[in-house]
């Protein structure tokens, strides 16, 4: 029988046609959020130009390539590869999670299987991947908001070039707090308030990743949900002490729910 005794060790699978290798040490990083990568693989017919830009960052990530020769014209054989593997690593029992990065929605059925299983299954991918293989996941990353600014962060001086660079890459990465994201927001504070309308913003942000595997307040140019929160108009916000006099609580309440 499985136990997990700490963090989740994780089977990192990569499909190296359907994702940039430009910013695989971020994606690494990332992974590392959710655990362990102790597995960590990368799929490919090297003997193709177009990923050859793979190879040099290989070893310095501890990435095991894996051959697949393209037998037929115009198919990804990397695919099948990929979920033979993934098989053999979940009745191996050893990992917990595994963590796919791909944007091909082939993969779907793999996730699901996975996660029927008990398995943990994280995504990474693209802003084209299709919704039905993001929405298998427990949780989807896009790559293009891994490595961009976030808002608050340290900046250069103002008026610097780099300064401007930094603003039109986070413009380009980032999307709009659309309406349906505001409403989200509001029906997941209202599942777990308590009869005040107050809810642990912790517990929010758990429910509306379960909701909406692909929301991370990145997507909107915020490093935390804390921060996507206060610069609504829509919610109030309340720190309190806990047992741990150095953290504070976070809840949130629709601010609707002040008017009786």
């Amino acid at each position: 029988m499985r136990m997990n005794t700490g963090e989740l060790r994780l089977a990192v699978l990569i499909d190296a046609d359907n994702v940039p290798y430009s910013n695989i040490k971020g994606i690494i990083e990332e992974i590392a959020k959710y655990g362990t990568p102790t597995i960590k693989r990368i799929y490919a017919d090297w003997t193709k130009p177009t990923v050859s830009g793979w190879k040099n960052v290989l070893l310095e990530n501890a990435i095991t390539p894996i051959q697949q020769y393209s037998y037929t014209t115009g198919k990804n054989s990397s695919d099948s590869a990929m979920i033979i593997d993934a098989m053999d690593i979940l009745y191996s029992e050893k990992v917990e999670g595994f963590c796919i990065v791909s944007s091909d929605s082939d993969f779907t059925r793999l996730v699901t299987r996975l996660r029927e299983a008990g398995m943990k299954v994280y995504g990474i991918g693209e802003r084209k991947t299709p919704s039905p293989f993001i929405a298998a996941c427990d949780k989807f990353t896009y790559i293009e908001i891994i490595k961009a600014p976030i808002k608050g962060n340290t900046a250069p001086e103002a008026g610097t070039k780099k300064d401007g660079q930094q603003e039109k890459e986070q413009k380009n990465n980032t999307v709009a707090i659309s309406k349906e994201i505001i409403t989200l927001i509001e029906a997941s504070i209202n599942d777990v308030a308590d009869e005040n309308g107050w809810a642990f913003l912790a517990d929010v942000g758990n429910l509306i990743i379960k909701k909406q595997p692909d929301f991370d307040p990145r997507n909107f140019g915020f490093y935390k949900l804390t921060q996507l929160i206060k610069k609504l108009k829509q919610f109030e916000i309340e720190e309190r002490d806990s047992n741990n006099f150095k953290i504070k609580h976070v809840y949130v309440r629709n601010r609707n729910k002040l008017v009786e």
